[in-house]
């Protein structure tokens, strides 16, 4: 450690110069210019050479209070470890949570036919209309029967109703697209989505899960362009 003889030596002198300046002041002895210029040589020529002539540091007083007295020095702020910050998000794992959408559940099902039909799904609860190209002209959800009554297979569309009044008058419905019948008797098809007293009798978000006594409930948009697609003799292919 380099000896703080300069810092000694600095501090005594100021001592000394300030006390010639009390008693200057108070006429027990007088300071004069001459006298201030040779305590500052003194000051210089007691300073070994190498040694740090810088004063030390005086420590600031605290400030008074308004009441005089001295104010607390507030306490320091604790010091907070580096591994107690938060962890930066990395952007890798922001990308991550973005994906594509799935589409598997909008191909059309293998062994659903060829040429121009209309297929639906009963397990995921889609309809799909294809053209005689054979390319899917429209895809949509849609809700069928929550009972067993339609069995899987090829059907053709037999009779069309542009207004229909459901059984023990359970709804009114448009744009009926019928193509068979279930083990009652009673007709099976695509319509829109029944209404009672002007209410819907399920929501659109409830479309994609089977809601009906036995048809295929589908929104006004998609129903009316089951209509304008399924003429009499037109080709249903119903899936499991």
């Amino acid at each position: 450690m380099r000896p703080r003889y300069g810092r000694v030596a600095v501090l005594g002198t100021a001592v000394a110069v300030t006390a010639l300046s009390v008693l200057a002041s108070t006429g027990v002895a007088s300071l004069g210019r001459d006298d201030a210029v040779r305590a500052a040589a003194d000051v210089r020529a007691a300073v070994p050479p190498g040694a740090d002539a810088t004063p030390p540091a005086t420590p600031a007083a605290p400030s008074a209070s308004p009441s005089g007295t001295p104010a607390a020095t507030p306490p320091a702020a604790p010091a907070v470890p580096a591994d107690a910050a938060a962890p930066a998000v990395e952007p890798s794992a922001v990308s991550l949570r973005v994906t594509a959408p799935d589409r598997a559940d909008e191909a059309l099902p293998e062994d659903s036919g060829t040429g121009r039909r209309a297929v639906f799904s009963e397990s995921r609860q889609r309809v799909w209309i294809v053209g005689s190209d054979g390319r899917v002209a429209r895809t949509y959800l849609v809700s069928g029967s929550t009972l067993d009554n339609l069995e899987p297979g090829t059907y053709e569309v037999y009779s069309r109703s542009r207004w229909a009044v459901g059984i023990d008058d359970s709804g009114v419905m448009e744009h009926f697209v019928r193509f068979t019948r279930g083990p009652s008797g009673a007709a099976i098809g695509f319509h829109s989505i029944p209404t009672k007293d002007g209410e819907p009798l399920q929501t659109l978000r409830q479309l994609g899960t089977p809601q009906s006594h036995g048809c295929i409930r589908q929104k006004k948009s998609d129903a009316i362009a089951m209509w304008e697609f399924a003429d009499i003799g037109t080709t249903v292919v119903v899936t499991p």
